[in-house]
């Protein structure tokens, strides 16, 4: 049963929940027998055991911080083992709540519930700071105040929903947690105000079990060492930033963290930023990793890593992919963390599950097929030497080639028709050459059909950037990397891709082409592809992919044996069953977007289409795109883990191909083991679309969108190609007019020709290891 069935209904508000935890639990989470590879796996960790998954304020990285639904969803999504984080503050009653800041100001109601001439201003680690503080009100002046999301990033869409302020026993009592961790972040500023932290956590212990204390103050971790039992209690010193002082010792924590037998003289070990085991640099790419977690062991300290979001930037290195950053963490080889402190628990999950101790032997599951949209073009400038040499070391299964034509008649691979996409072509001379051709775009343009192979040579590559709206770009130091392959080349290198089963050629504007500039695309793929000896091989499938019915019927009428991919290049929410066979008249697949099948509003999953299954249902091969490792492409669903997304498609939807600018990410997916279990764990379970939405209450929901269209014939039928017109391309090698610019060089070197790329590729597979990846 999926885990979210009925789920929204069950918890309207956070009381109501908790009480029905019980019944949810049983509902919901996967048997604990199913984790079945912990006892077999070769940890580094000091215990030997795999490392604690720690979920700070439970899953706070969609739900309000330390709320009963932040809870609860953490024991439903996580490991068996995990651990619930509660950032522990007095009220002026000396009462502890679970709440994530000194302040009520950001992660509650209080501003609007309290009275507002209640705000102060205090010295918290030598700033003054003003707002709400908890000590400046008692426990029953917060019975009606809130939680609320205090990151504006994520979602505020469950502010209505009432959540209460929990204290640790309120966690412990209502939840029966695995593990629970108290963190004391601001002991010296509550004994400034005659508050003491000590004797409530000295008295909560005796009443619950904590299993970890936390605390950045030496002094107070010192205080309660001899009053805590050291095998039911962990106290453990949490490191700040390098050069922040530490208020006991006087020290800054880089110091502290060099004198290892010293901290274990009071405590068990350390929870550290992230950073300070595998450094990052000012350009955001990975330094040489520390000995941080071997001189810790060393010293009998555990070593627990912070500050794991999916939804912020992650090193280059990882590629927007948060299971690869966690895996770099305790899969390397080297060492392994103790435990992660994460706001998205159920990645580290899966990662610790199914990811880990995987070679290039592990078995890969059949489907879904992987196929490279433009090479992996979310590492390097899309249809370069460098982003097919990554897309095939990735283990992609399918490289794509979308086909463009040169003014002398070379078929070679771009994304687009519009060099100023993917080149800086716009930063050139030729930029004199730029017009608007409304047959192919709206925009202003210089097109490739208006210079040479030898003119398309001389470009600089220009990595693609979709995301750059929300400031998040791609591998800035190889933006401009890499060389353009003709088609013939990108079908020799094809031939030496150890994981390929397949070639996808993408052909558009085939219609303008033959009409307007006497190019026939067609021709030169089929010319290609018989040179190359595609026809008369069968270790690579050949796909012929295009959003043009009558360019596939061509195909068709060849008769030879490719798959021909329809591409539907628009979102729909139904196709007609009388579409479906006229589709299947001339195609073998179909290509949709992901809105096709888990539409979406304001980036919350609404429901499912039954596209997926209608046109199964004749046996066409579904495909979909554009899955990319970036969070703000995927809905807030799939919990910014690129890995749940392609689960739930994958497993929820049934598709037979993801299409993705990031197939390392996909191709590892079907590695991983939890897929063989004979029960899915709980964090390999496909989303239920549409439920996270319902449990958004009225006023915080987003507004109702118009229904997408459905596919009819009309939106297939197109008149049969023209003929190619006379006007015929020049000589291969002659440019345009006696005005055109000279081919620019960016190297100052002689120009290559056609048949240099394939040795461009070999160069770039022996370099591809040196590369940050």
């Amino acid at each position: 049963m999926s885990r979210w069935r009925n789920f929204p209904a069950m918890c309207s508000s956070s009381r109501t929940f908790l009480l029905l935890f019980p019944l949810l639990l049983h509902l919901f989470v996967a048997l604990v027998s199913a984790q079945g590879s912990n006892n077999t796996s070769p940890w580094q960790t000091l215990s030997g055991n795999p490392p604690f998954v720690v979920a700070r304020g439970g899953f706070s990285g969609i739900f309000p911080d330390s709320s009963g639904i932040a809870y609860n969803f953490t024991l439903m999504v996580s490991v068996p083992d995990v651990i619930l984080w509660c950032d522990v503050q007095l009220t002026k009653d000396e009462v502890g709540i679970c709440l994530p800041d000194l302040r009520l100001n950001n992660a509650t109601d209080g501003a609007n519930v309290l009275a507002k001439n209640r705000s102060s201003v205090y010295v918290v680690n030598g700033v003054h700071t003003e707002g709400l503080f908890t000590v400046d009100f008692n426990s029953k002046d917060l019975e009606n105040v809130t939680l609320t999301q205090g990151i504006y990033s994520r979602p505020d869409n469950f502010d209505g929903n009432d959540f209460a302020i929990l204290g640790p026993e309120d966690v412990y009592e209502q939840l029966n947690p695995p593990g629970l961790w108290l963190n004391i972040q601001h002991d010296a500023f509550y004994t400034q105000r005659n508050l003491s932290m000590r004797n409530f956590i000295l008295s909560v212990t005796k009443r619950i079990t904590v299993n970890y204390i936390s605390s950045p103050e030496v002094g107070f971790l010192k205080s309660i060492s001899s009053r805590i039992e050291p095998h039911k209690t962990k106290l453990i010193l949490r490191a700040l930033g390098p050069a922040t002082i530490e208020v006991t010792t006087n020290q800054t924590y880089a110091t502290l963290l060099r004198n290892l037998t010293f901290i274990k003289t009071f405590a068990s070990g350390i929870i550290v930023p992230k950073t300070y085991i595998r450094p990052i640099d000012g350009d955001g790419y990975l330094q040489p990793e520390t000995s941080l977690v071997s001189d810790a062991h060393k010293a009998e300290l555990e070593v627990f890593a912070s500050e794991f979001y999916n939804d912020l930037p992650l090193s280059y290195n990882y590629s927007y992919d948060p299971i690869t950053e966690y895996l770099s963490y305790f899969d390397n080889g080297r060492f392994s963390v103790d435990g992660v402190l994460t706001d998205f628990p159920i990645s580290p999950s899966a990662a610790i599950d199914c990811f880990t101790h995987l070679d290039d032997k592990a078995k890969s599951q059949a489907k879904p097929l992987v196929i490279s949209k433009f090479g992996a073009s979310g590492d390097f400038p899309a249809c370069t030497d460098l982003a097919y040499s990554k897309a095939i070391s990735d283990g992609v299964e399918v490289l794509d080639c979308p086909v463009q034509m040169t003014k002398d008649g070379t078929p070679f691979c771009m994304s687009s028709i519009n060099l100023i996409y993917s080149t800086t072509i716009s930063q050139t001379p030729f930029i004199n050459r730029s017009k608007t051709i409304p047959a192919i775009c709206s925009e202003n343009g210089i097109f490739a059909f208006d210079l040479t192979w030898e003119e398309i040579q001389g470009l600089t590559p220009s990595i693609s950037n979709p995301f750059s709206n929300f400031t998040l770009f791609r591998n800035l130091r190889f933006r401009n990397s890499g060389k353009f392959l003709t088609l013939p080349d990108f079908l020799a290198l094809a031939k030496n891709g150890r994981s390929l089963s397949g070639v996808l050629i993408h052909i558009e504007n085939a219609e303008y082409l033959a009409k307007e500039q006497g190019l026939s695309v067609i021709d030169a793929v089929s010319d290609s592809l018989s040179k190359a000896g595609y026809d008369n091989q069968t270790a690579l499938k050949v796909l012929i992919q295009s959003p043009n019915s009558p360019v596939l019927i061509k195909f068709k009428e060849e008769k030879k044996n490719y798959e021909l991919v329809y591409e539907v290049d628009m979102a729909i929410s139904d196709v007609l069953n009388e579409t479906v066979v006229d589709i299947k008249s001339f195609a073998d697949s179909v290509t949709i977007n992901k809105d096709s099948v888990f539409p979406e509003n304001q980036q919350f999953l609404t429901g499912s289409t039954n596209v997926v299954t209608k046109l199964q249902s004749l046996n066409l091969s579904v495909y979909v795109e554009t899955f990319s490792d970036e969070f703000v492409s995927q809905a807030w669903d799939f919990f910014s883990d690129a890995t749940v997304e392609i689960n739930s498609y994958a497993m929820g939807a049934g598709i037979d191909g993801i299409i993705t600018d990031f197939p390392k990410t996909s191709a590892r997916y079907k590695k991983n083991r939890c897929l063989t279990m004979k029960e899915l764990p709980n964090y390999m379970i496909p989303v239920q679309p549409g439920s996270l939405l319902q449990l958004v209450t009225e006023g915080y929901l987003p507004p109702k969108k118009a229904p997408r269209p459905v596919l009819g014939d009309k939106d297939i039928a197109e008149p049969p190609l023209s003929p190619v017109s006379s006007k015929a391309p020049p000589p291969a090698g002659e440019g345009g007019s006696a005005a055109s610019p000279p081919a620019p060089s960016h190297n100052g070197q002689p120009k290559l020709g056609a048949g240099a790329g394939f040795l461009l590729f070999n160069l770039a597979i022996l370099c591809i290891a040196l590369l940050p990846f």
